[in-house]
């Protein structure tokens, strides 16, 4: 089992549900999904969560990620504070294809009181099946990992 096709899973507490279904439709596609929870529906916080995920992600462990909370937002500024990671928040399939073709990004959030589970799979499946353009949005990625410097 490499990294190459391991997902780092996660989310608060308000989006346990959601991620268990993400976990288990990435499965389906041959990507291994390491859920780092939680598991139990008390009230947890989204920094934690998204920092532990990004930092599986930025070391390499995990290819990419898919973080989980209320509205998307919040945990997924949390996993941008960890350095070289791009993650964004996506409630719509094209944002999700974009944030893989323009900007590189290697972890996915979604709001789980935005989006329902069906929309939540297409969206899961537009970022993972896109591929990294390159050419000018490479000098942009390096741009933005220049601001970590």
């Amino acid at each position: 089992m490499t990294a190459n096709n391991r997902i780092v899973l996660s989310s608060d507490h308000t989006a346990i549900e959601l991620r268990q279904a993400v976990a288990g439709h990435i499965a389906t596609q041959g990507w291994v999904a390491v859920d780092i929870g939680p598991t139990t529906p008390e009230s947890t916080h989204y920094p934690e969560h998204g920092a532990a995920a990004a930092r599986l992600v930025a070391s390499g462990d995990c290819r990419f990620g898919i973080v989980l909370c209320g509205t998307g937002q919040g945990i997924m500024m949390a996993a941008n504070k960890v350095k070289g990671i791009r993650c964004g928040v996506c409630a719509d399939t094209f944002s999700a294809r974009m944030i893989r073709q323009h900007n590189d990004a290697n972890m996915l959030s979604i709001g789980a009181r935005v989006v329902g589970e069906g929309l939540a799979l297409d969206i899961v499946d537009a970022f993972l099946t896109a591929r990294f353009e390159g050419g000018r949005h490479a000098t942009r990625v390096e741009m933005i990992g220049a601001l970590e410097r």
